[in-house]
């Protein structure tokens, strides 16, 4: 078991990027390990920001769609409005006024009464 431990030793020796990285933990080894939980915590804050932020984007959009909705339903309830009163304002007028047509009928009916007479 010896000699197994003192392959894998010599394995770990000889392999120049298992020597950077125990180079790097002796040097760095708690710094890293700090740093890769603040990293973690940074990550985890920005996805919790990602998510508020779309979850608001979902409501206002939601919120604005309502809004359209509401005010395109008040716009066809006003113009639905507007067209009655038009439609009332030309009856109106239409029995106010002698109908140019008629008028002129009626016209030339008295003055052949008048002539007639």
């Amino acid at each position: 078991m010896a000699k197994e431990n003192k392959a894998v030793n010599e394995q770990v020796v000889d392999d120049p990027s298992s020597k950077i990285e125990a180079i790097k933990n002796l040097i760095f080894g708690d710094n890293i390990a700090a740093y890769n939980s603040e990293f973690e915590k940074v990550k985890k804050d920005i996805a919790s920001k990602k998510k508020e932020l779309e979850d608001f984007i979902d409501d206002t959009r939601k919120e604005l769609n309502q809004a359209i909705d509401n005010l395109s339903t008040d716009i066809n309830i006003r113009i639905t409005e507007l067209e009655d009163n038009l439609a009332d304002k030309a009856e109106t007028l239409d029995t106010k006024k002698v109908d140019k047509k008629t008028l002129g009928d009626l016209l030339i009916s008295l003055g052949e009464k008048i002539s007639q007479k």
